[in-house]
């Protein structure tokens, strides 16, 4: 379930993101749109747009900027001499010219004639107007986020169609403008301002039409040098909502964004576009014929500060983004991103993200991969044809990138659900046979053969004392829940020790040491496992009294020595197994707890093999059905009073002394201690004990 449910909850994740374009998703977008201009730039096609470029060799060769009015009003004269349409200045002119002769008057330490003298001379500012009046000239001007400055003039009125998208369009609450007297005498006037995305990447990949100064509609530079060009009346604004369409100038009808910007398509920056300005001031050179053409006037030199980043990744001019958005409103090249273009994305995100989830929960991953591949591809391929063919701007990224990301997670959280599905059965596995065989066959696959070999081992054998009887008085299920409580924290305590379960039969339990792998200490780890198993038994076994079940004593038997072992069984059943007298050893000493009253009882076998043992001798036992005797020890957690009482009693008893008895008898509270002294009752004297029952 969860297989559809991640994935289902991601597209949903990625949908709303969508929706609401957090940054990340707008730079993501704008990857892809700025990809596509890189890959297919716009070609140049000759258009009536000319710069004329302050560059670097015309401050060489002019003087630094500002130059004087009268030079920008010689080079208007000029272009409009040689046929030019419209001159428009990319330059605000906000202060009067400083080398204007009233200016110099105020500045210069002059006697009052001739103060007198350079205010009778003509102000540059006013010629500058004069000369603007005379033609179809636009001025510029900057819009701010904070209040004052001049009002700028406008110079065609706003006629709204439809709804009024007002709200849409960006807004600002102050303006830096041309002097009065320069913005009043120019046929048109216009803002400049770029403004980048909310990404931060400072790159201009589009150009607003109209800007709000409060509540007044204020039109773009580049918009107003076509109205005039076109002798264009009032502006048509189309809304829809609180969306923008369309604006209208003249002949043009520009399809912009819902915010009212039209979206540039970039060309190469071209040395064809401009006109060094020291060529057009230069009377002997002159300039090339530029009748009927749209003559910007703007700078590229460095220093002005006016360069910007394209999606070509390009440094350009300003006042370039404002010829070639001029370029293509004129050619119809220019690019859209309809207003439909955000509800096909999203639906072409949920649909294909839902196929893609149902195809990758119900097909095998290569399959899932090969249709993921499929749709990206054409979803991609097809915002590509769209921009290519039609200069649509549809998004594919953002979809993709979901899209890849929801396959991602489903297959992830599938390789995940298979790799516990694995480890699952390799746990079930492990239930069976111990971890560390499994561990140990995974390294050596060969050893997965039938045979075996002679390899010294210790055993710990368990038996749950009445489980008989409890099986036959008690609720099958009860039972069946309270043996495998049982055995499941045997077989921990086992694993805990890295010992391996040879064999579980009903309530007993084989554990082996030192097979498969070899352990040096296999005696020390059987010993601790029989302690930690006693520990747990004893307090099962009081635990389930308490709540009324009759569960006895664990009885344990621990023995080392050399076995056959490896795997036993047909071609079809492999049964990893101890074969030995030292198992048989083990079990008679399991059994033998009952008689002595002990819980675990360990062979000197094994007690000689560990590096450190506390206990005590329980005596030398003639098991049932053996000949030879086997020195048995109970396991104690640690020496104190009572094994030493038990221990002084135990030497008496070893030597034959008639003192045993009395010692005894002294701690007959002890089990073990009682056992003796019953031996002694009946006649019997040493430590070595004849069995005659299992």
């Amino acid at each position: 379930m969860l297989g559809y449910v991640l994935p289902l909850l991601l597209l949903i994740a990625a949908s709303a993101a969508d929706l609401l374009e957090p940054r990340a998703v707008v730079a993501l977008r704008n990857a892809g749109f700025d990809s596509y201009q890189r890959w297919r730039p716009r070609a140049y096609e000759p258009a009536p747009v000319r710069i004329v470029d302050i560059d670097e060799e015309s401050l060489g060769r002019i003087g630094q900027w500002p130059w004087p009015r009268t030079r920008l009003a010689a080079l208007v004269d000029t272009l409009r001499a040689k046929g030019a349409a419209v001159v428009a200045f990319d330059i605000v002119f906000a202060e009067p010219d400083r080398t204007s002769p009233e200016e110099a008057a105020s500045n210069w330490n002059a006697d009052e004639s001739l103060r007198k003298q350079l205010h009778a001379l003509p102000s540059h500012d006013r010629l500058f107007a004069e000369t603007i009046a005379r033609g179809k000239v636009v001025t510029s001007f900057v819009l701010r986020q904070d209040a004052g400055g001049r009002t700028p003039v406008l110079k065609a009125p706003f006629v709204i169609s439809g709804d009024d998208p007002k709200d849409a369009l960006p807004i600002f609450a102050g303006a830096a403008t041309s002097l009065p007297a320069i913005q009043s005498a120019a046929a048109g006037n216009g803002s400049v301002n770029f403004i980048a995305d909310r990404t931060g990447d400072g790159v201009i990949r589009s150009l607003p039409l109209v800007y709000r100064l409060q509540d007044t509609l204020l039109p773009a530079f580049a918009l107003e040098a076509l109205r005039v060009a076109h002798d264009g009346g009032p502006y048509v604004l189309r809304g829809d909502g609180a969306r923008v369409e369309e604006v209208r100038s003249g002949p043009l009808a520009l399809r912009t964004d819902d915010r009212g910007q039209l979206w540039l398509h970039y060309g190469s920056s071209l040395p064809k576009r401009y006109i060094p300005a020291w060529r057009v001031l230069d009377v002997a050179g002159g300039i090339e014929d530029v009748r009927g053409m749209i003559v910007l006037v703007g700078t590229s030199a460095p220093g002005l500060k006016d360069l910007r980043f394209t999606s070509l990744g390009d440094l350009i001019p300003g006042v370039e983004i404002h010829a070639q958005a001029i370029e293509q409103a004129l050619q119809g090249t220019y690019l859209v991103r309809p207003l439909w273009a955000r509800v096909a994305e999203l639906t072409a995100l949920l649909a294909l993200g839902i196929v893609l989830i149902w195809v990758s929960a119900r097909s095998d991953p290569l399959a899932a991969a090969a249709v993921t591949v499929a749709l990206l591809g054409g979803l991609l391929l097809s915002s590509w044809i769209a921009f290519a063919a039609y200069r649509l701007l549809l998004d594919a990224l953002v979809p993709a990138t979901a899209l890849a990301a929801v396959f991602v997670t489903g297959s992830v959280y599938r390789h995940v659900h298979a790799e516990r599905e694995r480890r699952w059965i390799r746990k079930a596995f492990s239930t069976y046979i111990s971890p560390n065989l499994v561990e140990h066959l995974i390294r050596n696959p060969g050893e997965l053969r039938l045979g075996g070999e002679r390899r010294e081992c210790s055993f710990v054998l368990t038996d749950l004392a009445n489980f008989t009887t409890l099986v036959e008085q008690g609720d099958p299920e009860t039972i069946v829940a309270l043996l495998n409580e049982y055995l499941h924290e045997l077989i921990g305590i086992a694993f805990k020790h890295e010992g391996t379960v040879d064999r579980i039969v009903g309530d007993a339990l084989v554990v082996m040491f030192s097979a498969p792998v070899v352990q040096p200490d296999h005696a020390s780890r059987a010993v601790a496992c029989a302690i930690e198993m006693d520990r747990f038994a004893s307090r099962f076994s009081q635990r389930k009294q308490a709540e009324g079940v009759p569960v006895g004593i664990t009885r344990i038997g621990v023995n080392s020595g050399v076995v056959t072992i490896g795997n036993v069984g047909g071609q079809s059943l492999f049964d990893y197994r101890a074969l030995g007298d030292a198992i048989n050893v083990a079990a008679r000493l399991e059994t033998v707890n009952r008689q002595l009253g002990t819980h675990v009882c360990v062979s000197k076998t094994t007690v000689d093999r560990c590096a450190a043992f506390h206990g005590r001798p329980v005596g030398v036992l003639v098991l049932k059905g053996k000949s030879e005797a086997v020195a048995a020890f109970e396991p104690l957690d640690e020496t104190n009073g009572a094994a030493n009482a038990y221990m002084a009693a135990y030497e008496l008893l070893e030597k034959n002394d008639s003192r045993a008895r009395e010692a005894f008898a002294a701690i007959a509270d002890d089990p073990l201690a009682a056992f003796h002294l019953r031996r002694l009752d009946q006649g019997e004297n040493g430590v070595t004990v004849v069995l005659q029952e299992k």
